[in-house]
């Protein structure tokens, strides 16, 4: 396991805010996944999934910095 693994590892175990996120992310996901499979969008599902994008994009940076903070210098 790399030290990254490691490091989410420990703050998926120790770090709620950590587990909340990543948990987020993979529905996110999912729902992304839903949109993508559809061969048609409306105007509103269009905007459903740009917001989820965003929403995904600002989760997944929040969590990279989580895991900078505990990487050694």
């Amino acid at each position: 396991m790399d030290a990254n693994q490691e490091i989410i590892s420990q703050l998926f175990e120790n770090d709620a805010r950590f587990r909340k996120l990543y948990e987020e992310h993979h529905i996110l996901e999912k729902q992304l996944e839903q949109l993508n499979n559809s061969p048609y969008l409306s105007v509103e599902e269009e905007l459903q999934k740009k917001k989820i994008q965003k929403m995904k994009l600002a989760g997944r940076d929040e969590m990279e910095r989580m895991i900078r903070g505990l990487q050694p210098s």
